[in-house]
């Protein structure tokens, strides 16, 4: 049966299984080690008036939102792109 990629699109190595996390956009239930992660800071105050803010010495709080995506919908969103067949196979990896 031949490979698609060396890592047959997980990044677990040999751990056995990995906890389950779902897709923000369909719902669906992905392995953690599968799913795409999307990180971004996020604010409660506008960036015009946070960048007057700062400039008088002001500590603005924020987090850290960290959103969980299938494949499928990570492609469809442009998170992650479709790579050509050569490029999925990194240092010549063929079954």
């Amino acid at each position: 049966m031949p490979v698609k990629r060396k890592s047959r699109g997980r990044a677990k190595g040999s751990k056995g299984s990995s906890s389950l996390v779902q897709c923000v956009n369909c719902g669906a239930m992905v392995p953690r080690d599968k799913a795409k992660r999307s990180t971004r800071r996020v604010s409660f105050v506008e960036p015009q008036l946070a960048k007057e803010l700062r400039q008088k010495g002001t500590f603005l709080a924020s987090w850290v939102d960290t959103k969980y995506y299938c494949i499928s919908c990570a492609v469809h969103r442009g998170i992650v792109k479709v790579r050509a067949e050569a490029e999925r196979h990194s240092k010549g990896y063929r079954r």
